[in-house]
């Protein structure tokens, strides 16, 4: 008898009969425990079947992922792979109205499962798909609908990597650029028209330039002014794609393309700022004598504008000179300055931003350069570590980089009011800096603590978003070293005066209350109930389903919302359920079955960071990816407040944190300027008789 850790338990249904429960062994070959399936209803052929979950994404089993069947598991009995791969493949190619819709429907469910997508793909499915696209209207009845489903089922087919997107035909391209060119093109079409594009451009460099030719400036610019988010998603994606792999000589020139079509208002700024990565990354060659030749420069601006380099007789005297100079421009290696440039980041990118000043912003660079170098030696603030220094600040700051984040949607605007907006604020940055540094009355052993005062000056600066370089230098005044000092006091003595005993004592009798209310309001949010991606959907094609909690707070209700609107969905509506009861436990990113499964290892981080799961009796599993972080939070801690465990999210801490302040100031209002002793008052001794209480007659 075999172990039982080989047995698995498990239901399979078959349309129109009832479910077999089944025992599993795990040891047995697989085409026998289809005939033992098959044999039960009386079905012929059993090569023709295989199983697959009847959940989720409903992905086939084979020899090589049956380990990951689970106790209690719903299984299907199906048609086999490569016969659904033949029938399918049959009725789009023979069927001449309404059923090729049908099938088009099926095919794009099916190719998401890499068993049938690879099934499909050796029938020569995707040149058949790539044909009919290719003929449009011609061959397309329900065109719109149809042509979706079609791209819908070519995105999920190529995004298994199993054929190569080199072999898609430049007809091919022109036609799906076409949806993207077309004014009143469907959304569902112009979706995944885009999308297709995007892989195109990132898989094949040979048709990125054929991508780029047919794709215009003027044509992402009216998608991105629609108020469809994600075709705006969407468009920012492919733009990203063509910056990425644009010849480098012709990425400066496609970003000023987009600025002359006035969409700074428009694109994030990380997509720019990331264009200044390789310079940041690049360390200077102290034997490059081009590169030589710019720390000249900033020396021949700063000091002598009319001099010559060779007037000056004698190598050791030059040198001598030359030493002095770099001294008094603040370099740390005073003989050979192109060392300090060998460090990265900021790496050359510093020393860019040091030539634009001096050259750009003149006047500012020579008084900041002469007033320091006319101070003592000791309060003389060093011009070039200092520049190299901030540099490095800003590209931490502005997270220069990294890569785009789909998630975030807020910009700085004043970085879209000039074309060279980060040399701009660099020298607005090396000023705030000298005027920090004269605040502080600094000497050289205190350039660690001016740069830290720069920094929280900028940072606090930034977050007011202001609209033009203009008004983030009158906010920056405003952030001089006294002010910086006294928020920081002013901070200091609010968490001080909330240490006493008596301030701690009333917030640990409020905060039961605030956490209860908290709870409330996820617990209602839950009733509310809310819209989730489904787990497999890696190109957000409006495939979504809704959960939501009864009013009684004992059942989890939920289903598909594939032809249901936006809104609130109905309990009625929703044909599933789970009772809170079964509920066993809340796992979350790499905990989660659908985030281990191979499927998911092309997830990025952030989908990762909004995967949750439920874990209910017997084994059975409901699995989420929440639209925003946000969302993840409210539904987490609903869960936990359900079984009664601890809400533990960032979202309950900084709520917590803010209501608790809230209430707190407000009852002790009637306090204000009173002092809150350390410690209560004494009790006082008993007296020594009662003879003074009045005792009624």
């Amino acid at each position: 008898m075999p172990p039982p850790s080989d047995i698995v338990k498990v239901a399979i249904e078959w349309p129109g009969t009832n479910a077999q429960l089944l025992e599993i062994d795990q040891k047995r070959p697989l085409a026998s425990i289809i005939k033992e399936v098959c044999d039960g209803w009386s079905l012929p052929n059993p090569e023709f079947y295989t199983l697959r979950y009847a959940d989720g994404p409903q992905l086939y089993i084979t020899e090589q992922t049956r380990s990951d069947i689970k106790n209690g598991t719903i299984l299907q009995l199906a048609v086999s792979p490569s016969r659904a791969a033949r029938q399918l493949l049959d009725r789009i190619q023979s069927s001449p109205t309404e059923p090729r819709l049908e099938a088009m429907k099926e095919l794009a469910k099916l190719s998401a499962d890499v068993t049938f997508a690879t099934e499909f793909i050796n029938m020569e499915g995707v040149a058949v798909l790539t044909r009919l696209v290719e003929a449009g209207a011609k061959l397309l009845s329900h065109y719109s609908e149809t042509l979706a489903f079609t791209l819908t089922a070519f995105l999920e087919l190529m995004d298994h990597g199993i054929v190569s997107w080199d072999l898609v035909s430049v007809t091919f391209i022109k036609q799906i650029a076409g949806h993207v060119s077309q004014p009143l093109v469907d959304v569902s079409i112009l979706q995944r028209s885009l999308a297709i594009l995007e892989s195109v451009v990132l898989n094949s460099q040979a048709l990125y330039h054929k991508v780029a030719q047919e794709v215009t400036v003027g044509q992402l610019t009216a998608h991105l002014q629609v108020s469809n988010q994600e075709i705006q998603t969407y468009s920012i994606a492919l733009i990203n794609a063509l910056f990425l792999k644009a010849p480098e000589d012709q990425r400066q020139a496609m970003a000023n393309a987009f600025a002359q079509k006035h969409l700074r208002s428009i694109i994030l700024n990380v997509l720019t700022f990331n264009l200044l990565e390789e310079r940041m990354m690049t360390k200077m060659d102290p034997n490059d004598q081009a590169q030589r030749d710019v720390i000249f420069e900033l020396r021949r601006i700063a000091f002598d504008a009319d001099s010559d380099p060779g007037a000056v007789s004698g190598t050791e005297r030059r040198r001598a000179i030359y030493t002095k100079d770099y001294k008094m421009l603040g370099f740390t290696n005073h003989v050979n300055p192109a060392l300090d440039f060998t460090q990265t980041p900021p790496g050359m990118l510093a020393l860019d931003n040091m030539l634009y000043l001096a050259k750009a912003h003149q006047d500012t660079y020579v008084r900041i350069v002469l007033e320091n170098s006319s101070r003592e030696d000791k309060h003389e603030c060093p011009f070039g570590r200092g520049a190299i220094e901030l540099t490095k600040a800003l590209c931490e700051i502005l997270q220069v980089g990294e890569l785009p984040n789909e998630g975030r949607s807020d910009y700085h605007p004043m970085f879209f009011t000039h074309d060279r907006a980060f040399e701009e604020l660099f020298a607005v940055c090396i000023q705030l800096l000298n005027k920090t540094w004269k605040e502080m009355r600094a000497t050289a052993e205190d350039f660690n603590k001016v740069m830290q005062v720069v920094r929280e000056q900028i940072t606090r600066a930034l977050p007011s978003k202001p609209n033009s370089l203009d008004q983030l230098k009158s906010k920056l005044r405003g952030l001089g070293y006294a002010e910086i000092l006294r928020l920081r006091q002013a901070e200091r003595l609010h968490q001080d005066d909330f240490q006493s005993a008596a301030i701690v004592e009333l917030r640990e009798k409020i905060q039961p209350e605030i956490l209860e209310l908290i709870k409330q309001q996820r617990l209602n949010r839950l009733c509310e109930g809310g819209r989730f991606r489904k787990v497999g959907n890696r190109r957000r094609q409006e495939r979504f389903w809704y959960c939501r909690l009864a009013l009684n707070h004992k059942v989890l209700h939920y289903g598909d919302l594939d032809d249901r609107p936006d809104g609130e969905v109905t309990f009625e509506a929703l044909q599933d359920k789970i009772p809170v009861a079964d509920i066993k436990a809340i796992v979350t990113g790499k905990d989660c079955p659908h985030m281990r499964e191979k499927s998911a290892l092309k997830q990025n981080k952030e989908l990762l960071e909004l995967a949750f799961s439920i874990l209910y009796d017997p084994d059975e599993t409901l699995n989420f990816i929440a639209p925003n972080k946000y969302e993840y939070c409210i539904w987490l801690d609903g869960l936990c407040a359900l079984l009664g465990k601890e809400m533990g999210s960032e979202l309950t801490k900084s709520d917590l944190d803010t209501l608790l302040s809230m209430e707190m100031k407000l009852r002790l209002l009637d306090l204000e300027n009173v002092h809150i002793p350390e410690a209560p008052p004494p009790v006082p001794k008993e007296p020594t008789s009662y003879d003074f209480v009045y005792h009624y007659g």
